[in-house]
């Protein structure tokens, strides 16, 4: 994507004032864990020329880095916000913002307590396939993955039609939350083979307050914020921004569909 390197209007200068339009990652950009394609890359080089936009998504920065950036462009230059983690590792216009940790909000000793729950439950279930990573620490929350997040694309598809059936990652997240109902936790399902686990209100919300922060910054107040998701059902990794009254949500269904609406929407 060449135009990633190329000089945008300032945020001030954008002609739709005061807007800023926010995107999950996984099937709404990108497919689940894949690059998003040059269509995609090219349609939001085009509408980020006339509004500010940004990315929220649970994964890490590494990992949005693959899917969206390449060898030769960071993708903290393709768009004006990152929100990696929900937004607890931001980046402004490539800078770094204030970030959080969920280790040292929660501690040690309940952290362990869970990651043995989880590993002791996904010991005792049954699934077509097992392989490796079964929890992942990130900077905001826990990822939790039955069948291992070292599963190869096909793997994924299987544990995805799999858990569609038999509920596997519904359960686990049932019987955590009867485990740990002091916990402050939130439990939010999101991709082919995860679900995230963060204290409640660092969902993709927490982002906001990066945007909302705008106006002390380049006096910017975006009253208009538009949100785009997959999974934007009750328990979905979407719901919270897509339903919150800050937000305009747009329910997705798939990279295809984002781009048919944006078109539309934004006239590109």
């Amino acid at each position: 994507m060449t135009e990633a390197a190329s000089v945008y209007p300032s945020l001030e200068d954008r002609p739709i004032k005061n807007t800023v339009v926010l995107f999950d990652v996984d099937e709404t950009l990108t497919p689940a864990r894949r690059h998003a394609s040059p269509e995609m890359l090219e349609l939001l080089s085009r509408l980020r020329h006339k509004c500010a936009i940004g990315f929220v998504g649970g994964s890490n920065l590494v990992k949005q880095q693959e899917q969206l950036g390449s060898s030769t462009i960071d993708v903290t230059t393709m768009f004006d916000f990152c929100f990696s983690e929900n937004g607890l590792t931001a980046f402004r216009l490539g800078e770094s913002l204030a970030s959080n940790n969920f280790i040292q909000w929660l501690g040690e000793d309940k952290y362990q307590a869970l990651v043995d729950f989880v590993l002791k439950y996904i010991a005792n279930t049954k699934l077509p396939r097992k392989r490796g990573t079964f929890v992942e620490f990130r900077n905001g929350m826990v990822n939790i993955s039955p069948v291992g997040r070292a599963a190869s694309v096909d793997e994924r598809d299987e544990f995805e039609a799999y858990d569609k059936i038999h509920n596997i990652r519904k359960n686990l997240v049932e019987s955590l939350k009867k485990e740990f109902p002091d916990y402050g936790l939130t439990y939010s399902i999101g991709g082919q083979i995860s679900f995230d686990v963060f204290p409640t209100g660092w969902d993709k919300t927490y982002c906001l307050q990066h945007i909302e922060a705008e106006k002390g910054i380049s006096g910017i107040d975006y009253k208009t914020i538009h949100f785009f998701g997959d999974k934007t059902f009750v328990g979905g990794n979407d719901y919270e921004i897509y339903e919150d009254p800050r937000t305009i949500g747009h329910s997705v269904d798939g990279p295809q569909d984002t781009m048919d609406q944006l078109k539309k929407l934004f006239d590109l």
